[in-house]
């Protein structure tokens, strides 16, 4: 059978690969597949800026140790198109999509939309939906592709509930140059009296948030006022209006990843109470000890890159391609820098559409040396050199080479030393893929 990341070959071929901000597309492809987004398991709507995917997977860790099967639709993906659909298993941990299924299901999907018009990302969303509907589960987490407005996960009639994860600047050129207008745009996934629950915001954003939960009849659960999540003697504190929760700090590092997972509880207490049961505190606890998000503050696991370095050195992966998320990463580094002393490089590739100089910022009293590299899955990253110079204009030594492997070869030539693999999932996507340990 065909594979499917063969269809998908064929797809770009034929289609852009890019956003294009409508529904008027996606929605007739799916009358054309009868409806299948409507056919749907209780669905959790995710948007947001930083933090969707985190949060999508403590919310998945904790309602799968809850019992519950869990449909999960993210991107993008880091080594394998499977990773984007993810189907719930009743009593167990859900699994990636098996090839022939997925091929199948882009076959016909493909086959629904006849050549017409359509953006890549549309047609694989569409492939979600019928997924989701032909396989039976208790809930479906999907997450927004950009903005939420228009974005064409945002064709549902109804969800169970949605979470806005902290919104930055970010795709200015789709929407917006201001917090407010990009928080509109992420608001635009509200539903009619239906649940939301909002993580750390800035002011500006939250304003405009909270207005449109309004104009909705929706009920909004803000972190910070109706619930918050904390570190306390090397433990996490959860309160909200009705619970107070001592539990173990999430397996994902990062204070940041705390407050992602503050949300993530809110929003499984929220849609349990909405489901008619109530969340056991066991079913967090152990959500949270076994969340799994790779290429997100990932300590790159044994491997062929690995393989060839020395125990004094350490790599880690982050995904995180803007200035917000560049500021949390730089703090966890520089709370291992503290506990655990060792001069930090970089090895950054970033995408044309990102804003290299505020990312770089974030690290310029921390990192000790800037290698840029290339990357290899995308024709859209910035050239090394050129991310070389915007690198040594924020204060930051850097190099350009021509490899992740080259860059790792260089980096690790003054042991002991600790590398962040930065800038882009599909950097990220890249290293992984190098080292033989692709997410399952």
């Amino acid at each position: 059978m065909t594979s499917a990341a063969s269809r998908i070959e064929v797809l770009m071929k034929i289609h852009p690969k890019g956003y294009d901000l409508s529904l008027d597309r996606i929605e007739k492809l799916l009358e054309k597949l009868g409806s299948p987004q409507n056919k749907l398991p209780p669905i959790i709507h995710v948007a947001g800026t930083n933090g969707k995917g985190s949060t999508i997977a403590f919310t998945r860790s904790i309602l799968e140790a809850a019992g519950l099967s869990v449909h999960v639709h993210t991107s993008p993906h880091l080594v394998n198109w499977n990773e984007r659909y993810r189907l719930g298993q009743k009593g167990g941990a859900g699994q990636l999509t098996p090839d022939d299924v997925l091929s199948d299901a882009i076959r016909r999907v493909a086959e629904a939309n006849d050549g017409q018009p359509i953006t890549v990302f549309e047609v694989l969303t569409a492939v979600s939906f019928v997924l989701f509907s032909e396989h039976p589960a208790d809930v479906c987490l999907i997450e927004v592709g950009l903005g939420g407005r228009l974005d064409c996960t945002n064709v549902m009639k109804e969800t169970a509930l949605t979470i806005i994860t902290p919104v930055s600047i970010d795709h200015e050129a789709f929407l917006g140059e201001t917090l407010a207008k990009i928080a509109f745009e992420k608001a635009g996934i509200i539903k009619r009296k239906t649940p939301l629950v909002v993580g750390t915001q800035e002011p500006e954003a939250l304003a405009v948030i909270e207005q449109q939960a309004s104009r909705n009849l929706a009920p909004a659960f803000v972190s910070g006022e109706h619930y918050s999540g904390g570190r306390e003697n090397g433990r996490m504190i959860f309160q909200n209006e009705d619970r107070l929760l001592d539990l173990s700090l999430p397996r994902l590092p990062g204070d940041h990843q705390v407050s992602n997972a503050a949300t993530a509880i809110q929003a499984c207490l929220e849609f349990c109470l909405v489901q008619g049961f109530e969340l056991d505190e066991t079913a967090i606890e152990h959500g949270l000890r076994t969340v799994d998000w790779p290429g997100r503050m990932q300590k790159l696991p044994a491997g062929k890159l690995t393989a060839a370095i020395a125990d004094n050195v350490e790599i880690w992966l982050d995904g995180g391609h803007n200035p917000g998320a560049a500021a949390m990463v730089s703090k966890h580094m520089a709370d291992l820098e503290e506990r655990d002393p060792r001069p930090l490089v970089m090895i950054c590739g970033m995408l044309d559409t990102k804003d290299p100089a505020g990312y770089f910022n974030e690290f310029s009293s921390l990192a000790e040396r800037v290698f840029t590299v290339p990357i290899q899955s995308s024709d859209a990253g910035v050239p090394a050199d050129r991310l070389a110079q915007l690198a040594a204009e924020s204060g930051l030594s850097s190099q350009t080479t021509t490899s992740l492997k080259e860059a790792i070869t260089l980096a690790t030539e003054s042991a002991p030393v600790r590398i962040l693999i930065c800038g882009s999932l599909y950097l990220v996507g890249d290293a992984l893929a190098q080292n033989e340990t692709a997410p399952t």
